[in-house]
């Protein structure tokens, strides 16, 4: 039997759902990585009602609602639209795939830079994409968004000023408040008609330079995401990226919330954070070093459950270092290198140090005691 995970190649929308081992999947993309009080509570609400009450924070800062079945997704649809949570267009939603640095400030550069993104990457001409190239706005005075996923960049360099990064070169091109948004999709088209069969700009900058313009150092990132009051509320996290629909609506009740891509939910203006099911508060909690994704029977290509593995393996992870769990080799939750990676094969589990789930043993045939052991060992 062949075992080998069916990589799609592009992320589930609210247009363009996907279906999974619960039923569909459906992203909801909020419109600058905001969402309102109202809004979220509406979102809650709709996951109760059209979905089995899931909810997942992607890497990619958005919210999945997860067990929608074929006959309740027109309501669904329905009621985000209602909400102002969807584009006019698959291809536009998809295309509409942009971080945003969560620490803005009302009026800033950054909301300025992801309007203007938004409304340039919804015309009609604008580039073809591939459907994981993403786009962020990272213009805060350091860079916080380095570590996440996005193909093209704006950020600020040393001195302050403006850039354009293309993922995976080390040097940007200087731009300004004017001419970003030009700059930016005029790159994306360049990587449209240059990329050819790669999905990724860092892929494609392994075979080639970026454009002439390319000379700025970038910053790289020492921003550490925690849980814990900021400047502009509280961040807490949200135990293995997942929560009930009932956590976002009492999240809702404290203030409207800004999605970031560490699995962390910065909301607005709240000092202190109630004592809510799901919710991590406190760094030093040992689920804030394990990542996973929902595993079987939730995704129909996990070959086992993960959740509840990570959790079993969490007080066993040494401070400092990342335990990624993962329910086949895709490894959707943490692409990159983990310290510690676990990933579920047909035989049973397999462990390594310092690996993508991809470059696990396949064969391996290890149990969650076994693993547990090796962890107690390290």
């Amino acid at each position: 039997m062949n075992h080998r995970p069916q990589i799609k190649g592009w992320c589930p929308g609210a247009l363009r759902p996907m279906m999974s081992g619960d039923g569909l999947v459906v992203r909801v993309r909020p419109f600058g990585g905001r969402l309102t009080a109202s809004q979220a509570k509406g979102v809650a609400a709709l996951a109760l009602t059209h979905g089995n009450g899931v909810i997942d924070l992607s890497s990619r800062a958005n919210l999945q609602i997860r067990g929608v079945s074929e006959d309740r997704y027109a309501g669904l649809i329905d009621g985000l639209s209602d909400l102002g949570l969807i584009d006019h267009t698959a291809q536009a939603e998809q295309r509409r795939n942009i971080l945003v640095h969560p620490f803005w400030e009302e009026g800033d550069e950054t909301q300025h830079l992801v309007k203007g993104l938004q409304e340039a990457l919804s015309q009609k001409g604008a580039p073809d994409l591939p459907g994981k190239f993403g786009f962020a706005v990272d213009t805060g005075s350091v860079p916080v968004l380095v570590d996440a996923s996005a193909d093209i960049r704006i950020e600020r360099d040393h001195a302050g000023g403006l850039i354009l990064a293309a993922d995976g070169f080390p040097k940007a091109m200087p731009v300004t408040l004017d001419t970003a948004i030009d700059l930016t999709i005029a790159l994306a088209r360049w990587f449209a008609d240059a990329g050819g069969a790669q999905k990724r700009m860092a892929a494609l900058l392994q075979q080639q330079d970026p454009p002439e313009g390319f000379g700025v150092q970038r910053q790289g990132q020492v921003y550490k995401p925690s849980p814990g009051p900021v400047a502009d509320g509280f961040l807490c996290a949200l135990s293995l990226g997942q929560m009930h629909a009932d956590t976002l609506a009492s999240l809702s009740d404290v203030g409207g919330l800004r999605m970031t891509p560490w699995r962390m939910v910065l909301v607005e203006g709240a000092h202190a954070i109630p004592d809510i099911d799901g919710l991590i508060v406190d760094a030093s909690d040992p689920l804030m070093r394990v990542v996973a994704c929902v595993g079987a029977p939730q995704c129909g290509q996990g070959l086992a459950p993960t959740k509840s593995l990570a959790s079993q393996l969490a007080p066993f992870v040494g401070k400092g270092n990342t335990l990624h769990v993962s329910g086949c080799s895709k490894g959707c939750a943490h692409p990159r290198v983990a310290d510690l990676a676990v990933v579920a094969g047909p035989k049973g589990w397999a462990f390594a140090k310092d690996a993508r789930a991809a470059d696990v043993d396949p064969t391996a045939s290890l149990s969650p005691d076994d693993i547990l052991q090796t962890l107690k060992a390290i």
